[in-house]
């Protein structure tokens, strides 16, 4: 197969920074080289240039689609980052919200959205949050989206899970599925997903209580984060609190958040 050259890596990367603000310097070149040359070969390509004019054409078959999945999965697990789960805890024994909404913004194949589902579902049964809860997941990958709605995961990726929360919300396999773990009706019927591009408008979504943008900014470069991070906080409540990766740094935004912890914000009153 022909190798990828640097004027076809430049059109995949303008392609994806200006369809969905993917920013892919040439450091990544042998990423995006390693991560597509499986799929060219299983197509029966000759190489990234014909690729390329198949993912850039009208007629792609769903193969952009396919493209952005191999180029933006990242390996997510269950509770990832827990400070943040246990600020959340200390935030709504507080206030004991009555009502609660929750957005998993860019929610991957959904750990972190049966996460929080978990952990408000152990606070609804102690009468510290009241049973109006739901939580929302949202991602550009269609194929992760499809894996969130059917809540199945390898064991692995539960091991930060209780031995408790794991009898209450999850079904463990056998046979053929010995190693799996699904979740529980009770805690799905509580999580929705939908597919959203974060540098395009939104509209309709919230208000949300809580918002997690973690681990996707890295993505983007520096103005598409500012503005991935404006648009995502219109749709949080002023008092709300607001999460992204505890190693991406600062919050690149207008809004003068009130820091609360190591990624951890809150969105003061009156925005």
């Amino acid at each position: 197969m022909q190798a990828l050259t640097d004027p076809t890596y430049r059109k995949l990367t303008t392609l994806m920074y200006d369809t969905i603000g993917l920013s892919l310097g040439d450091s990544k070149k042998p990423l995006v080289s390693s991560r597509l040359s499986q799929r060219i070969q299983r197509l029966g390509m000759d190489g990234f240039e014909d690729y390329f004019a198949l993912i850039a054409g009208p007629a792609d078959g769903g193969e952009f689609q396919m493209a952005i999945d191999l180029l933006t999965t990242n390996e997510t697990y269950f509770f990832r980052e827990p400070a943040h789960y246990q600020l959340i805890e200390q935030e709504l024994a507080r206030s004991k919200p009555r009502s609660l909404a929750v957005w998993s913004a860019a929610s991957s194949f959904g750990d972190e959205a049966y996460s929080t589902a978990m952990l408000l579902a152990d606070l609804q049964q102690q009468g510290r949050i009241g049973p109006d809860w739901r939580i929302l997941g949202t991602d550009i990958s269609d194929r992760v989206l499809r894996s969130a709605g059917e809540a199945v995961y390898p064991e692995d990726r539960l091991r930060n899970v209780s031995p408790e929360r794991l009898k209450r919300y999850c079904l463990r396999g056998d046979g053929s599925a010995e190693g799996l773990v699904q979740i529980q009706d009770k805690l799905r019927d509580r999580v929705s997903f939908g597919q959203l591009n974060l540098c395009q408008p939104i509209e309709g979504l919230g208000p949300f209580d809580i918002v997690f943008l973690r681990n996707v900014l890295i993505y983007f470069d520096a103005p598409t984060k500012s503005a991935v991070v404006d648009r995502v906080l219109g749709q949080l409540r002023p008092g709300g609190l607001f999460f992204i990766g505890t190693a991406e740094g600062r919050v690149p935004c207008s809004v003068a958040l009130q820091t609360v912890g190591p990624g951890a914000f809150r969105k003061p009153l009156g925005t």
